[in-house]
């Protein structure tokens, strides 16, 4: 076996190296003199310092190739991970499925959020309230919507304990327990100028014929806004008539009571809707106004309580006769929180009807007026609302003859009312809401009759005294109580405690 070759050290193979350049130089110049020892050994450290620097060089060059060796060795292992997830296909290298691996990972990501901004145009996760266009808090969402779907609502039930003290049996009432309405609000945006809104309606919490004492679903409104210029848009559809404070906004966290108003269910017939087309918008800042041409009343429906009934609502209505309504409100910027306006309705209820009476058939000219005022003031927690309304009937002693009730020729009603949210004062901070409120009502159906026909001494010249509270947890939901007492030219009438809740989303 032969022995291992030793490797030389550097220092011996730098002193032959040495020792062979003088032996070389020395027989090209025999005469030249040997050099020292010292020469030799400067020759040397020179020598070795070059091998080191060579050797710290081959290290670094070491270290690199370790490193690409890891991170092939790496990819190589993400590579088997994912081949074991998903089998690799024919042809694709590692770095083509890893590539592909991260652009399905963004891809899952991206879905996921477009996904959640689809369900957000629809429910957005947080909403702001505020009337818009002459439309409700809730009903005005489809406007703030960039583009697309809207849902909304609202809702209202109460309790109704009857105080029959003191009252003609006749006219006695026994207490109630009613889902009074359920609404949904869809709306749908087309582009930034087009919007269509829309209520659907179920009240008393089912469905019935005739009187309706189980309830019905209606469309309250359905029309198209095209908003060409902040003063000048256009409006058709089932639109609600302009008038009064309740009759556009009429979800429950905007009025006091559980029930709306009575000047603003029978001298101004809420909910109120025509068929028509008109125009709305904001002349200077805090003055709006809205006018619209629709299909008039139809006066089959007039009674001793008014025109209330001669609503159409959409339902194949009678569009022989048209009419015209208008209103104009003004909130002046250096007065927050006022606004004053006023609204009028015109128009022939006859529709072309023919009514029988003593003098054979009559086709009366039915014309119908409303003209209505209102202020309303917020100031910091004090609120206060006034309204005023005056009707009038034409032809009414044909009505009253054909219908065998009086039909006035004449109406009108007026209230006030004032509330003050307390809460602060016993909850500095709060964002809750707690407000006794008082109102006084006054109204007529049949402050003048025809000659001839009677007024039923008074009955329907009725006044209300009521109070109440209002209380709001959050904005959206409201749980309110309240206690009326009514009068009557003709005597007392049931008075009536209310308890309920409502809300909007």
């Amino acid at each position: 076996m032969s022995e291992p070759a030793v490797k030389p050290s550097p220092f011996r193979a730098a002193l032959s190296t040495a020792l062979l350049s003088c032996g070389i130089a020395g027989e090209a110049n025999a005469a030249q003199k040997m050099p020292s020892v010292e020469d030799l050994w400067k020759v040397i450290q020179q020598q070795q310092q070059e091998i080191e620097a060579l050797k710290t060089k081959l290290g670094q060059t070491e270290t690199v190739q370790k490193e690409v060796k890891q991170e092939v060795q790496d990819l190589k292992t993400a590579n088997k991970a994912e081949a074991a997830a998903e089998p690799e296909k024919p042809g694709d290298t590692a770095i083509k499925k890893k590539a592909k691996s991260e652009s399905d990972r963004k891809t899952d990501i991206l879905a996921a959020e477009v996904e959640k901004l689809k369900t957000s145009l629809i429910i957005p996760e947080k909403r702001e309230y505020k009337s818009m266009y002459g439309m409700a808090p809730a009903a005005s969402q489809v406007y703030m919507n960039k583009r697309g779907l809207s849902i909304g609502g609202y809702g209202e039930f109460f309790y109704t304990n009857f105080q029959n003290d003191g009252v003609e049996k006749s006219l006695q009432r026994k207490n109630t327990a009613d889902m009074a309405r359920l609404v949904l609000y869809a709306g749908y945006k087309f582009n930034d100028w087009i919007v269509l809104n829309n209520e659907l309606e179920f009240e008393h919490g089912s469905t019935g014929e005739g009187d309706e004492e189980k309830g019905e679903v209606s469309v309250e409104f359905s029309y198209l806004d095209f908003l060409f210029d902040p003063r000048a848009n256009v409006r058709t559809g089932l639109m609600l008539v302009p008038m009064g404070f309740i009759n556009e906004i009429h979800e429950p966290t905007f009025f006091h009571g559980n029930r709306r108003p009575a000047v603003e269910q029978l001298i101004i017939p809420t909910t109120w809707r025509e068929m028509g087309v008109g125009v709305h918008g904001e002349i200077v800042p805090g003055l709006v106004y809205r006018a619209y041409g629709i299909n008039g009343l139809n006066s089959e429906g007039f009674d001793s309580l008014g025109i209330r009934e001669g609503r159409q609502g959409g339902s194949t209505a009678v569009a022989e006769n048209l009419a015209f309504t208008g209103r104009v409100d003004y909130m002046p910027p250096e007065l927050p929180g006022l606004m004053v306006g006023a609204s009028t309705f015109v128009g022939d209820a006859g529709q072309g009807n023919v009514y029988m009476t003593a003098a054979g058939p009559q086709k009366p000219n039915v014309f119908t007026q409303l003209y209505e005022g209102h202020l309303q003031w917020h100031y910091r927690g004090f609120e206060f609302r006034a309204l005023g309304a005056w009707g009038g009937v034409g032809d009414a002693a044909i009505l009253s003859e054909a219908k065998g009730e009086t039909v006035g020729s004449s109406n009108y009603g007026w209230y006030v009312e004032g509330a003050y949210d307390v809460l602060p004062w016993l909850w500095q901070g709060t964002t809750q809401y707690l407000a006794p409120f008082v109102r006084y009502q006054r109204y007529n159906t049949l402050a003048t009759v025809p000659d001839g026909f009677t007024d039923y001494d008074g009955l329907y010249d009725q006044r209300i005294y009521q109070a109440g509270l209002t209380y709001k947890p959050i904005t959206n939901i409201v749980i309110k109580a309240d206690y009326q007492n009514i009068s009557s030219g003709a005597g007392q009438l049931p008075g009536q405690f209310n308890l309920g809740v409502g809300f909007i989303y």
